[in-house]
């Protein structure tokens, strides 16, 4: 997944560390989400190319003890923040 251009972020990334499309590097790098033109800041993971994101549940826990998450469909943006920050 680190073969992606560095102005462009992954089709789909998630926060969990057992997932496949978990990426430490980009994560570090800092990645926001823009959901139906709304800033996200709660997202779990997200996937531009079928437009979803999965965001928490409240407090619920399934019976591992990880959060409950629910499948959102819609517009999904993500970008990089340090290039949001960046002075032109």
């Amino acid at each position: 997944m680190t073969d992606t251009p560095l102005d462009t972020p992954p089709d789909r990334l998630a926060n969990d560390p057992r997932s496949k499309f978990h990426d430490e590097s980009l994560l570090n790098r800092g990645i926001g989400i823009r959901f139906n033109g709304e800033e996200r800041h709660n997202v779990e993971e997200y996937c531009v190319s079928e437009g979803w994101i999965r965001v928490q549940a409240g407090r619920a826990l399934d019976r591992r003890g990880q959060p409950m998450t629910l499948k959102i469909r819609g517009t999904v943006e993500p970008y990089f923040r340090d290039a949001a920050n960046a002075p032109e």
